[in-house]
C-alpha cells in the first residue's frame, strides 16, 4: 500500500491554500490539489490556520440502503443498483462549524456517519478496476437530514430537499490518499456518546463499484463527493445545543456543533 497522504484546504491570513498534514503542521502547497501540487517549502502551525472543507465539490452524490445491516433491520431488500440523490454543494461547511437548524424547518433533525469518495480526475464510464485511479481519496462525512420534510407530502419523498439546507453538509477535515477504504470502520458519536459502529467492508456496493457505476450515469469531475450511505445507529440531534463527531481511524474526526 502506498503512504496515506492526509491532504486540507485553509484559510490563512485572509487567503485560501491547501497542503497535507505533517506532525509540525501544514506544508503548504501551490499548484492544484487534484492535479499538479508542489510543495512550497512552507509549513504552517496548525494554531495559525483555518480548516476549511478540503473540497468544493461539483456535485454531492449520496446513497441509499447501501449496507448490508441496516438493510436488514429495515427489513429493505438490498438494491440491484445504487441507489442514490443529489444534494446542494451549497450544504457544505467547514469542520469545526456551528450549524443552526433552519428557521423554515422546525422538525427533527438526524446525524448521519458516513464515508466520502473524493473524486481526482474527470471520469466517465469507468470500470470498477479502474475506479482507484480516479478517486483522489477518502474523508469523513455527516449526512444531516431535516426528518420530517422526508415523507410530507405522500406524494413525492423530498430527499433532496431535506439533505441540502445550508450547513447540512459537513465534511473533511482532510482527504486520506493511499488508503485501502475496505478496512475502515465509521464512528458516531453524540454528545460523548457512541451512536454508530460499522465497518465499511459491510457495503452492499463498494467504493469502486459506486464510482464505477455512477460514473455510467453521470461525468464525475475532480473534487465531486459520494457519500457512501450509513449503517444502524442513525438518530436525532434532541438537545439544544449538539456536538457530533464522525471519526473513521486511518482517515481523522470530523465535528460539528448542531444548534436548535
Amino acid at each position: 500500500m502506498s503512504r496515506v497522504t492526509h491532504w486540507v484546504r485553509f484559510r490563512h491570513q485572509a487567503k485560501t491554500g491547501f497542503g497535507t498534514l505533517t506532525s509540525s503542521g501544514v506544508r503548504v502547497h501551490d499548484g492544484e490539489m487534484f492535479a499538479v501540487a508542489r510543495p512550497t517549502g512552507q509549513v504552517l502551525s496548525l494554531r495559525d490556520v483555518e480548516l476549511l472543507a478540503p473540497a468544493g465539490p461539483a456535485k454531492i452524490i449520496a446513497l441509499w440502503n447501501n449496507f448490508h445491516a441496516l438493510a436488514a433491520k429495515l427489513n429493505s431488500p438490498e438494491p440491484a443498483e445504487p441507489l442514490y440523490l443529489l444534494k446542494a454543494p451549497t450544504s457544505v461547511t467547514a469542520p469545526g462549524a456551528v450549524i443552526k437548524r433552519p428557521t423554515s424547518y422546525s422538525g427533527k433533525t438526524t446525524f448521519e456517519g458516513e464515508l466520502g469518495i473524493v473524486i481526482g480526475k474527470t471520469c466517465t464510464g469507468v470500470s470498477p478496476d479502474q475506479a482507484d485511479a480516479v478517486i483522489f481519496g477518502y474523508t469523513c462525512v455527516n449526512d444531516i437530514t431535516a426528518a420530517n420534510i422526508l415523507n410530507r407530502d405522500v406524494t413525492f419523498a423530498q430527499w433532496a430537499r431535506a439533505k441540502s439546507f445550508d450547513g447540512y453538509g459537513p465534511f473533511g477535515p482532510v482527504i486520506a490518499s493511499g488508503i485501502d477504504p475496505s478496512t475502515l470502520v465509521v464512528r458516531t458519536i453524540l454528545n460523548g456518546v457512541e451512536r454508530q459502529n460499522y465497518p465499511i467492508a459491510d457495503m452492499i456496493f463498494s467504493a469502486q463499484q459506486l464510482v464505477s457505476r455512477i460514473s455510467h450515469d453521470m461525468t464525475l469531475v475532480p473534487g465531486d463527493l459520494i457519500c457512501c450511505g450509513t449503517s444502524i445507529g442513525v438518530g436525532v440531534m434532541k438537545e439544544p445545543d449538539n456536538r457530533v463527531t464522525v471519526a473513521i481511524d486511518g482517515v481523522g474526526e470530523l465535528t460539528n456543533e448542531f444548534r436548535q
